[in-house]
C-alpha cells in the first residue's frame, strides 16, 4: 500500500507556535475535560509546543500523560514547555506517527488529537490506530477547524482571497482543511460504535485579541510555509501576500471587528 502523503500547511515558524501555545483544556478541549479524571491515562497526538498536553497531566495526575508529535521540533518546543513545570512525572514526550503508534493496544483511557485530522492524508488509518490504543471503556477525542465556515465582520475582500488560498494549499497537501464536519463520519466509517458529535467556536473581538489573530495570522502569511508553498503551487504572488497581510493588520486594527472560528469535536467510543 502507498503511503499516505502529506505535508503540515502551518509548517512550524514563530508565528505557528505563537497560537499554539495559546491552547489549553478549557479554550481548545473543553468538550473532553469530563473525562480528563485524576489517574487517566492519556495520549496526546499532534502535541505540538504541549501546553494541551501540559494541562491535560495536571489534571489527570498521577495518571500518565504521553505527547507526540511527528515534528522534532515541535516536540523540543514541549519539552521545554514541560521543563518549566513542577510536579509533571506523569508527563512524557515523544516523535510518533499516528499511523503508526509505538503503544500496545487498549493502552489508554483517552487518545486525544487536537487540530490533527485535517491534516493527515488518510484520516480513517489515523483513527484506526488511535482506536487499536484506546481501552474499551476509554474515549477517542478529536477537535479540527471547518475553516470554509470561519466568518468574519467587516467584510475584507482580501482576507476572503486568504481564506481560499489556505484552503487550496492545505488540499494541495492532502489535508482537509473542513475536517470538523468530516469527523463524525469518518469515525463510524473507521468503526467506533458510538460516536458523540459537538461544536464550540473560538472568538477574537477585543483589541488585544483582534491586534493577536491578525498579527500571527499576517505573520503566517509573509513568513512561514504557508505563503511559500502557495506561491510555489501559483496560488498567490509575493505581492498578494503582502496584500493579504497588510488586510490582515487593517482588519485587527478595526475597532469593531469580529471573527469566529467554527470546530468539530468528537468522543467515539470503540
Amino acid at each position: 500500500m502507498a503511503e499516505p502523503s502529506e505535508t503540515y500547511t502551518h509548517g512550524h515558524a514563530e508565528s505557528v507556535l505563537r497560537s499554539h501555545r495559546w491552547r489549553t483544556v478549557d479554550n481548545s478541549a473543553a468538550y473532553l475535560a469530563d473525562r480528563l479524571i485524576p489517574g487517566a491515562e492519556v495520549l496526546d497526538i499532534g502535541c505540538g509546543p504541549g501546553t494541551i498536553t501540559i494541562d491535560i497531566a495536571r489534571r489527570v495526575a498521577p495518571g500518565r500523560t504521553v505527547g507526540i508529535d511527528a515534528a522534532p521540533d515541535a516536540i523540543a518546543a514541549a519539552r521545554e514547555a514541560a521543563d518549566l513545570e513542577t510536579g509533571l512525572s506523569n508527563l512524557s514526550l515523544a516523535v510518533g506517527d499516528v499511523y503508526a503508534l509505538d503503544h500496545a493496544d487498549d493502552s489508554f483511557d483517552v487518545v486525544h488529537a487536537h487540530q490533527v485530522l485535517q491534516h493527515v492524508a488518510d484520516p480513517l488509518a489515523a483513527l484506526r490506530e488511535m482506536r487499536r490504543v484506546c481501552r474499551p471503556s476509554g474515549v477517542v477525542a478529536a477537535r479540527d477547524s471547518v475553516y470554509r465556515a470561519m466568518t468574519w465582520y467587516p467584510d475584507v475582500p482580501a482576507l476572503d482571497r486568504w481564506l481560499a488560498m489556505y484552503c487550496a494549499v492545505a488540499e494541495a497537501n492532502g489535508g482537509d482543511p473542513d475536517a470538523g464536519s468530516r469527523l463524525r463520519h469518518w469515525a463510524l466509517d473507521a468503526g467506533f460504535g458510538t460516536v458523540a458529535a459537538s461544536a464550540s467556536a473560538w472568538c477574537y473581538a477585543t483589541d488585544d485579541e483582534r491586534a493577536w489573530w491578525g498579527g500571527l495570522w499576517a505573520d503566517r502569511v509573509e513568513t512561514t510555509a504557508l505563503g511559500t508553498r502557495a506561491v510555489e503551487l501559483g496560488l498567490a504572488t509575493p505581492a498578494d501576500l503582502t496584500d493579504m497581510a497588510a488586510a490582515w493588520r487593517a482588519w485587527a486594527a478595526t475597532p469593531d471587528a469580529w471573527f469566529a472560528v467554527l470546530h468539530g469535536e468528537i468522543l467515539a467510543s470503540p
